[in-house]
């Protein structure tokens, strides 16, 4: 698979799309209006932070519970579903006069985000299979950039000229689409394996995965560092309150780049190289929030950094080829609930550190810490790089590819 017109030429690829991007959407347009509703009422940066990401850290808990479902549930009605709770969840939160209190009980259905990207990346595999993933994977992160520079800049007119509240009815509209098109669009397919889910079979999956070096590696490759750079964006808000949407919309389009460039025009060898420039290329921006830029700069910043976002691809890539088939939704829902649980963790200790100094120094400290754990855990995995790429070579070492089992350049 080598264009984009072959990915929507594949059945049920494009349905699969587009309810994601309608997912996507309102995921954007809530974060917003949550973040903004919960600092107007409690100025608190913590808040207002732990309301736009907060939900991500109910993702620890459906990562060690019941991510072992992600591949024994029927895909349709699991994506379809899911949209569905959060179509109600958002809905409620936009209930004139509810405490503030009750719209964080209410982020708990994070909760059951972790099952939904296991489902949701472990079907675009089987749709997809391997050689197709980064290249799907990648429109899906171009979109997800489309769709938040369009949800921020869509929210921050909403939040404007009407109110959060009505912001988080539009939002629930998004999701209610979504959960229809994924069950009117896709077909019934049976689950990848058999059994019944169970907490003991996730420890034991998730203990399998985390068995190989090379695999627990990325997995921490694609939870902290990028992790860290989202606890400085739910900063944004409190850094910018009346330009927030404009910081977001930056951060969005500068990742739109990154995938743009990582998935569709950078050679595999050159974006093999890459993984780790690109995590430092995502953190080193922030650090000059140290000097309180303005809006104009900010967003530039913002900008630049977010195109190491591309970096995810890359290692996803390297992850792909190195779960087990029976795995895939598993594997890649660990994926998905761990970078979310971090973003939630990352965005509490970003709030925490900005109520005791300020928005620019958390920022540049969380920019600081990302550095520090890219750098840690970078060299065990050149190291294995460097001699996968020797192993490609007759001349230079015997075994194949296929049987050192690394998805080189």
């Amino acid at each position: 698979m080598r264009s984009y017109s072959d990915l929507f030429r594949t059945r049920e690829f494009t349905p699969l799309f587009v309810s994601s991007c309608f997912k996507t959407a309102a995921s954007t347009v809530s974060g917003l209006a949550l973040g903004t509703l919960v600092y107007r009422a409690t100025d608190s940066p913590l808040l207002s932070a732990l309301s736009m990401f907060g939900p991500s850290l109910a993702q620890v808990v459906g990562a060690t519970t019941l991510l072992s479902a992600a591949d024994r549930l029927p895909p349709r009605a699991t994506v379809a579903g899911i949209a569905l709770v959060f179509a109600l969840g958002t809905a409620v939160m936009a209930a004139p006069g509810l405490p503030v209190w009750a719209i964080f009980v209410l982020l708990l259905l994070g909760l059951v985000q972790s099952l939904g990207g296991g489902v949701l990346w472990g079907l675009l595999n089987e749709i997809l299979a391997k050689e197709g993933y980064l290249l799907g994977r990648s429109v899906f992160n171009m979109m997800s950039g489309v769709a938040q520079i369009t949800g921020y800049a869509t929210g921050g007119v909403l939040v404007a000229l009407l109110s959060p509240r009505v912001t988080l009815l539009a939002a629930a509209a998004l999701y209610l689409a979504s959960a229809l098109t994924a069950r009117l669009g896709l077909t019934r397919r049976a689950p990848r394996t058999s059994g019944r889910p169970s907490v003991a079979q996730t420890w034991r999956t998730n203990a399998r995965l985390f068995s190989s070096p090379e695999r627990r590696t990325l997995y921490l490759l694609l939870w902290i560092p990028n992790g860290l750079i989202v606890g400085c964006e739910s900063l944004f808000v409190s850094y910018a309150p009346s330009r927030a949407g404009v910081l977001f919309a930056f951060a969005a389009f500068g990742m739109f780049v990154g995938d743009v460039m990582t998935g569709r025009f950078l050679a595999p060898r050159v974006r093999a190289r890459l993984g780790i420039p690109f995590l430092l290329l995502l953190a080193t921006p922030y650090l000059l929030f140290a000097f309180r830029p303005g809006v104009a700069l900010a967003a530039a910043c913002a900008a630049v950094a977010s195109i190491g976002f591309g970096s995810s691809l890359i290692q996803q890539e390297r992850l792909v080829a190195l779960i087990p088939d029976e795995l895939s939704g598993h594997g890649l829902g660990l994926h998905t609930a761990g970078m979310l649980t971090m973003q939630g963790v990352s965005a509490a200790l970003a709030g925490g550190v900005a109520q005791l100094t300020s928005p620019g120094t958390a920022m540049t400290v969380m920019a600081a810490a990302s550095i520090t754990v890219t750098l840690t855990l970078a060299p065990p995995l050149l190291r294995r790089s460097a001699a996968s790429r020797d192993r490609r070579h007759p001349e230079v070492s015997a075994p194949s590819e296929r049987q050192s089992g690394v998805n080189s350049p």
